[in-house]
């Protein structure tokens, strides 16, 4: 295997089309020697959410663009790059089969090897981009997707702990914004109300806060925030308020189940002072973190958050998936399909529905 690794990294999985060129140096430090992401949020605004057909569409659009520049930007050629990799999962089936369709023909046509990732395996690693991680490790996973905790124990080896049993994290945020008429995506909008309200007026319900184990609910909290929303008009200070409320109870829902988690990984693995990764479009909230932070120094966890940029849909997190994947000898053939559901431990209950047993 040669001493460095460079890949090519696409991701289409939602409404972001992003390329991004990462190296791995002979240390296993990785480079990100380019990254672009093309944001259709503007084209999602007017609908409230993403329209797949659309999206797909948009991807088609860009794609080549993106490519181009990123491989422009990071002064590698195609021919010159060690491997391909993109998102195969889970996503949107028309948007994933964009980017997966892109990849495949660059691999085949350049005789380059190729590599489906999971998309939740991309955000479970992104912090090491920057910061050397030893497994295994604690996440909390929380996207618009998504919200689970897992112990990540190696490279395509997870096992889940908690869950969300209905509503993900990012998708309570985006409604609780629709539902407040401030915009679309709603996570940074709702922070930023809550930066100005006063976060005890309104006292939310924290669905199976005290049920045993690490799974999550937000659906009661969300028709909670509904209630409310019809009573407060337009008031802008009320708006402030809401938001501050809804924050406040998510941090503390949040604070629960992660001491369980903790415990639970603790338990599990018999591991002193492990990372407690945190990751995913939601892992950008300043207050999230801060409140996250100060539970894993207080339980001897060493706190670890993307950057920034790297929460979100990326494709340096995706290929840098792809590298660590492929010094694995995961290799993937060009028939590999494009799948909506991709969980990260396939042993795991599905736990959104009527019913369950929690």
């Amino acid at each position: 295997m040669k001493k460095k690794l460079t890949f090519l990294g696409i991701e289409t999985s939602c409404d972001e089309t992003a390329a991004a060129v990462v190296q791995q140096d002979s240390n296993g430090k990785a480079k990100v020697l380019s990254s672009e992401v093309s944001s259709q949020s503007k084209i999602h605004e007017k609908f409230g959410g993403v329209v797949p057909e659309i999206a797909a569409r948009a991807h088609l659009e860009n794609i080549d663009f993106i490519i181009n520049k990123c491989l422009q930007r990071s002064k590698i050629k195609l021919d010159d790059v060690d491997g391909i990799a993109a998102t195969a999962g889970p996503g949107l089936i028309v948007c994933l089969n964009v980017g997966l369709s892109v990849g495949k023909t660059i691999s085949a046509f350049k005789k380059k090897p190729f590599i489906a990732v999971n998309h939740l395996e991309g955000h479970a690693l992104s912090p090491s981009l920057e910061k050397r991680l030893e497994f295994p490790y604690l996440l909390l996973l929380i996207s618009g997707g998504h919200s689970q905790f897992l112990i990540v124990k190696n490279i395509g080896d997870y096992e889940q702990l908690g869950t969300t049993i209905d509503d993900a994290l990012g998708e309570a945020f985006d409604k609780t914004a629709k539902m407040l008429n401030l915009g679309y995506p709603g996570g940074k909008l709702i922070e930023k109300y809550a930066s100005k309200g006063n976060e005890r007026k309104f006292n939310f319900p924290k669905p199976i806060i005290n049920r045993a184990g690490c799974n999550l609910s937000f659906a009661g909290l969300k028709t909670a925030v509904l209630r409310e929303t019809k009573n407060i008009g337009k008031d802008i200070n009320q708006k402030y308020d809401l938001a501050a409320s809804f924050q406040k109870t998510i941090n503390e829902i949040l604070k629960k189940k992660t001491l369980v988690a903790m415990n639970q990984f603790s338990e599990k693995t018999r591991k002193l002072n492990s990372h407690f990764v945190v990751a995913g479009g939601v892992a950008a909230n300043l207050s999230i973190r801060k409140n996250l932070k100060e539970i894993s120094l207080a339980k001897n966890f060493q706190p670890l958050f993307p950057k920034i940029e790297y929460c979100g849909d990326n494709a340096a997190m995706i290929a840098w998936a792809g590298i660590q994947r492929f010094k694995k000898k995961f290799k993937n053939k060009l028939d590999f399909s494009a799948k909506s559901r991709w969980p990260l431990d396939d042993k795991a209950p599905f736990m959104k529905g009527p019913g369950l047993k929690l």
